[in-house]
Order: C-alpha cells, then sequence, then structure tokens
C-alpha cells in the first residue's frame, strides 16, 4: 500500500450511505408504535393472567358489594325468601283446588287458612307435651344430678363435700357477677324475638300474593329487562324456581323422615318428651348436617338427663343410624336427583351462610346454591333458544304476554 493510498479517504459502500434528504424538505415523523403491537411485546401466558385477573377482581368486587347490600336489607329479604319456600311447597295445594273449580282467592284462602290450621294444631299439641313432661323432667334432672354428684365424690376423683359445694358456689357466684351481660342478653332475645315475629307476618302477607299473582309479578319483572335478555332470564328463573321447590319438598320429606326415626325411637326406649323432640329434629334437620348434629346431640343430653348413660348410649346408637339412612340412603336416591350438588359445596355453603348471617344464613344458603347452579347451568347451555314458548308457558310465573316494549 502506498502513502497515497492511505491518505485516500475511506468511503463506506454505497448501501450504507444514507439518503441525504433536499434542503427545507420537512422529516418524515416516526410511525407510533401501536397498542397491538405493545401488547404482542408482552408473553402470552402474562397477558392471560391479567385478563383474568382483572375480570376474576370485578366479578368479587360486585359479589362483595351485593353481599353487604343484601345483609342491610336482610330483614326484608328474609320473609320474601320465607314466602319464596312456602309459595312452592303450597302451590300444588292450590292447584289442586283450582282444578276442582274452586275460585283463585278461596283455593288460596284455604291454603293457607288450613297451612295455619297444620302449624298451630302442631304447636298446640307440642305445648301439651311440654307442660305435661316438664315436671317429670325436671325431677329426672334434679336425680342426675343427685348421681353425678355421688360419682364425683365415690368416682376416681374423689372430691369431698366441701369441694363439690366450693365449685357450686363458684359457679353460682360467676353467675351473680355476669348478671347484667345475662340480662342485656335476655333484652336482646326479647327485641329478637319482636322481630322475628313482625317479620313472620310480613310472610305471610307476601305468601298471600306469591299465590294469588305470582305469575303476574315474575311476567311483570321480566317485562323490565331489555327484549333479548327476556327469553334467557325467564328461562333462568323457571329452573332456579323449579330446583329450589324440588329441594324444599324433598328437604321436608327428609326431614320428617328423620323426626319419625329419632321421634319413635326416643319414644321406645322410654326418652321424656318424644314428640317435642321429633319437632325439634325436623326444624334442625332443615339446615343441611349441622341441624342433624345439633338436634341429635339433644336428643342424647335428654336421655343422659333422664335416664342414664346406657339410656343415652342407645338413644346415640338410633341417632347415628338415622342419619346414616338419610346420607347413604335417601339423599343420593332423592335429593341427587333433584339437585344435583357435591356434598362438599353443602357444606361450604352452610358455614358461608352462617357466617354471613346466622341462622337464616345457614338455612337459605343451600336453596339459593341450588337456584344459582340450574341458573348458570340453563344460561350456559343457552338452553332458551332450544325450547318453544308453549313450553316456557307450562311453569307457573312464565305465563306468555304479548310483547308491547
Amino acid at each position: 500500500m502506498t502513502p497515497a493510498d492511505d491518505a485516500a479517504p475511506l468511503t463506506p459502500p454505497p448501501a450504507a450511505v444514507p439518503a441525504t434528504a433536499p434542503a427545507g424538505a420537512v422529516p418524515a415523523p416516526a410511525r407510533p408504535v401501536t397498542d397491538r403491537e405493545i401488547d404482542q411485546d408482552i408473553p402470552y401466558g402474562v397477558r392471560i393472567a391479567a385478563s383474568w385477573s382483572w375480570r376474576l377482581g370485578l366479578i368479587i368486587l360486585v359479589a362483595g358489594a351485593l353481599v353487604w347490600l343484601l345483609s342491610r336489607v336482610s330483614f326484608l329479604l328474609i320473609p320474601v325468601m320465607v314466602a319464596a319456600l312456602l309459595a312452592g311447597l303450597l302451590a300444588p295445594v292450590k292447584r289442586s283446588l283450582r282444578r276442582n273449580r274452586v275460585p283463585n282467592g278461596l283455593a288460596v284462602a284455604i291454603t293457607i287458612l288450613g297451612f295455619i290450621g297444620l302449624i298451630g294444631g302442631a304447636l298446640a299439641l307440642v305445648g301439651r307435651q311440654l307442660a305435661s313432661g316438664f315436671s317429670e323432667l325436671w325431677s329426672q334432672a334434679l336425680t342426675g344430678i343427685q348421681k353425678i354428684q355421688t360419682w364425683l365424690a365415690d368416682g376416681p376423683l374423689h372430691l369431698t363435700a366441701a369441694q363439690i359445694d366450693q365449685y357450686l358456689k363458684d359457679a353460682t357466684d360467676a353467675l351473680q357477677n355476669n348478671s347484667s351481660s345475662i340480662l342485656s342478653g335476655a333484652l336482646s332475645f326479647g327485641s329478637t324475638a319482636g322481630h322475628f315475629a313482625a317479620g313472620l307476618v310480613l310472610a305471610l302477607f307476601i305468601l298471600i300474593f306469591f299465590l294469588l299473582e305470582g305469575d303476574r309479578i315474575w311476567a311483570f319483572l321480566v317485562r323490565l329487562l331489555p327484549r333479548k335478555a327476556r327469553a334467557a332470564t325467564d328461562g333462568a328463573g323457571r329452573v332456579g324456581w323449579s330446583s329450589m321447590v324440588s329441594y324444599a319438598r324433598i328437604q321436608m320429606f327428609v326431614a320428617f323422615v328423620d323426626a319419625v326415626g329419632i321421634g319413635v325411637g326416643a319414644a321406645i326406649i322410654g326418652v321424656p318428651l318424644a314428640l317435642p323432640l321429633g319437632v325439634l329434629v325436623f326444624l334442625g334437620s332443615f339446615i343441611p348436617i349441622i341441624g342433624a348434629l345439633v338436634t341429635g346431640s339433644v336428643a342424647v343430653l335428654l336421655a343422659l338427663v333422664a335416664n342414664g348413660w346406657v339410656n343415652a348410649l342407645i338413644m346415640l346408637g338410633i341417632v347415628l343410624l338415622v342419619q346414616q339412612l338419610e346420607s347413604h340412603i335417601l339423599q343420593p336416591l332423592v335429593m341427587g336427583k333433584a339437585v344435583s350438588l357435591h356434598p362438599v359445596s353443602v357444606i361450604l355453603a352452610v358455614a358461608a351462610g352462617s357466617y354471613l348471617a346466622g341462622i337464616p344464613g345457614a338455612l337459605f344458603s343451600v336453596p339459593i346454591l341450588a337456584v344459582a347452579n340450574s341458573s348458570v347451568r340453563y344460561i350456559a347451555g343457552r338452553t332458551w333458544e332450544h325450547e318453544s314458548v308453549p313450553a316456557r308457558a307450562t311453569i307457573p310465573g312464565t305465563k306468555p304476554e304479548p310483547d308491547n316494549a
């Protein structure tokens, strides 16, 4: 290489020389990056996770707000739900009267009065049993306490009479020291009893109108929605109502079997107040799982206080036998056909309902879950697209009416 070659300027290849813009020309603006290009730079899994996250968060937020709102109006919501359950149970009686050409108003009056008479007669019978058997039960309870004192003295603990008296004195002092709390609890119970009576009257009033004009009320609510949403809402409400009514009827049958089994068993082995105990079991059975445990424990405790531990063990065997019959025969064969709910979902629903709303929440949690399960399945399967209007019209509350909206 010569010195002249070293002095020669290095020129890039023609492809590397940038084109010079004419003098006075405005440079072209940079092309903006679109949102689609930005999204494509984010990994696909992250995009999917983000999409699910905000949607689930919104659902949880709306559900929480709905639960909070319903808890604020529980004094109105609970009577409405009680009336809905009773309307589903009493609707067959009213329809039977209507088929015999009884006017609608008279059929509703006969149904309501017959139901009130049945409940009143049952309560009167239970009250008489309680009044006649309370004195005997009290004497048996005192005898049981004396037996416990004898066992504490002669049993493995070998407590002296002075020690037993001291324990009793400590218990009495504890009750006296907490008398204000007990009094406030009694006043709170009185207030709750007043609210319960008011709610009962309201539920009866709503029940009358549900039986009188349930179809018109439902048709009015459906017509408030946009035209495209009416068929889906109508069908979802229909299958949800059917599931709730089926659950209530079958649960009543299961509760009746439990009450008869435990009540008759208690009467056979000589447990006092067998009839009130059967009524308690019947009412408790409407709270799945938890109600059976509580009422069964009451039956065993009553047998223990009245007749001793041998009788209590026999009563425990009867309770377990009846509950096993319910769990392994009645529930799978009868309840499974009405509402397809897994036992785990039932337990979680009862726990969540009792935590959020106490006893009413435990009572209505499973029917609400059954309604939601049926309605969501109906909407997800778009079943209304394959149904005819006359088929939907055969269900009470879904009577077809002309659309003028």
